[in-house]
């Protein structure tokens, strides 16, 4: 899915995960639209997210081609106004 703006978001989640509930908490409350990916029981994907961002933790996402990281990354961004700049390239 991509936001208001075009910019197409992607969240990979699993079950549980509480930094996966902030992390679309925190694009909720900024009403950004994302698409959800839960790996929660799918091994080839994770390996695949693995391959594509290096990370093995949860949640990842991705603005555009660009991997931002996880919740704390987003969280960052959120606060010092580079996710705004994300969402508007």
């Amino acid at each position: 899915m991509a936001d208001g703006n075009g910019t197409r978001i992607t969240m990979y989640t699993t079950d549980p995960c509480g930094f996966c509930r902030q992390a679309k908490a925190l694009l909720a409350a900024r009403n950004v639209v994302y698409e959800e990916i839960n790996l929660a029981k799918d091994p080839d994907g994770r390996a695949a997210l693995v391959e594509r961002t290096g990370q093995m933790t949860f949640p990842q996402i991705v603005i555009g081609e660009r991997s931002i990281g996880g919740f704390r990354e987003l969280l960052e961004a959120d606060r010092d106004g580079t996710l705004e700049s994300l969402l508007a390239a």
